[in-house]
């Protein structure tokens, strides 16, 4: 049976040759400890899938957009006293997105949407550096920025309700039952500039947090993580289909 048209990963030459793409969508994750009850690969696995989910969305207004295989390692420079965090540092980040926009750039590919899903990733500054560089135009989601916090008791920051609930819809199976995890409870700044956060530096992760996480899981469920799902596949999908439509030289009302 014949992929789906929109994910790279599973469509053939014969169709890619004849399909006029105007959006492509790169899912960017990490791999990280998520509390006791996660995978390590649980950014990724988000990430992927809900790009897959907005990209069916928009592939079904007419928007021609193509998902790239998910990059999995992401900016975990405070996380690495964490036995097998892995860090990929800005600037790495940065030498991989170069390579991809040019190669996009070459292929005719007009418009790149990362979409991350990962909090120590951020993609802004790279955006800008490489703006006056590329024809590509440049845009970042930050999956989890979407998400309707009316769905849950406590989104969490990591590991917590939204993610589990998201993971006991995607991949139920790579989850621990809850009653394992760890409360997620986490250890704020004393310096009151950081704990209000209009000051900001990198978080110690060891120092942070006992079980990696933050966030209670408890009241996590696979419903919460299907509606959750639902919604930001509609709303990111919506953004794909205005994008894929949308003039750039005309972006401004």
């Amino acid at each position: 049976m014949a992929g789906r048209p929109y994910i790279l990963a599973e469509t053939t030459w014969t169709v890619v040759r004849e399909t006029p793409y105007q959006v492509a969508v790169l899912p960017w994750g990490a791999i990280e400890a998520h509390n006791y009850h996660l995978p390590y690969a649980t950014d990724v696995v988000e990430s992927d899938r809900i790009a897959a989910a907005a990209a069916s969305v928009a592939w079904e207004r007419g928007a021609r957009v193509v998902v790239l295989p998910a990059i999995p390692y992401g900016v975990n420079t405070g996380q690495r006293d964490i036995k097998l965090d892995l860090n990929l540092n800005p600037s790495t980040q940065m030498a991989v997105l170069r390579d991809l926009v040019a190669a996009l750039e070459h292929q005719g590919i007009p418009k790149l949407v990362i979409l991350n899903g990962h909090g120590g990733n951020d993609f802004r500054q790279m955006v800008r550096e490489l703006w006056p560089q590329t024809r590509v135009f440049l845009s970042v989601v930050d999956w989890f920025r979407c998400i309707d916090a009316s769905l849950f008791d406590e989104v969490g920051d990591h590991a917590g309700e939204m993610e589990t609930s998201l993971m006991l819809h995607l991949q139920a199976e790579w989850v621990l039952p809850l009653a394992q995890a760890g409360e997620g409870r986490s250890r704020r700044f004393r310096l009151r500039a950081l704990r209000e956060g209009w000051a900001w530096t990198q978080r110690d992760w060891v120092q942070t947090t006992a079980d990696t996480g933050v966030g209670n899981p408890r009241a996590a469920t696979a419903a919460k993580g299907e509606a959750c799902l639902r919604l930001l596949a509609q709303k990111i999908g919506s953004f794909l289909a205005e994008l894929a439509a949308a003039d750039l030289a005309d972006l401004y009302e």
